[in-house]
């Protein structure tokens, strides 16, 4: 089962909800800010352990962009460690639109905006290769 983290622009919550419900539903467990907070809890505490804990952070693009404060602290830190050879992968999804940030223009993105189906499919094929693995 991987542990996915999905960062997402405010304004994309709908779709950002609809992708975490499908790779919850294949037995993958997700990490979604709309599930995760409530009143009195510290935001920060808890994006802290969702990433801590994550195998995999999806990195939606927004129409809206993605170059945001809170982004890029999910996003970056991720980054850093898969580079540095840590357990987790960073996938750039295409939510609703959109540019990926410079440093990640050259990995292929998956594309939920031309087909949502092929996209899901695709992306629960790299999750389920994450199970694979010893």
């Amino acid at each position: 089962m991987a542990r996915v983290f999905i960062s997402h622009r405010g304004c994309d919550s709908v779709p950002a909800e609809r992708l975490a419900l499908e790779i919850r539903q294949a037995g993958h467990d997700v990490w979604l800010d709309a599930w995760e907070f409530s009143v009195g809890r510290s935001i920060i505490d808890r994006m802290n352990d969702g990433l801590s804990k994550a195998t995999h952070l999806l990195l939606c693009y927004s129409s809206s962009g993605v170059d945001t404060e809170w982004i890029k602290r999910e996003w970056q830190p991720a980054l850093a460690l898969q580079l540095s050879g840590k357990n987790i992968r960073v996938l750039p999804v295409c939510l609703t639109g959109g540019e990926p940030p410079a440093i990640l223009a050259d990995i292929y993105y998956l594309d939920l905006v031309s087909n949502w189906n092929a996209g899901i499919q695709n992306l629960l094929t790299e999750l389920g290769r994450f199970e694979n693995c010893p």
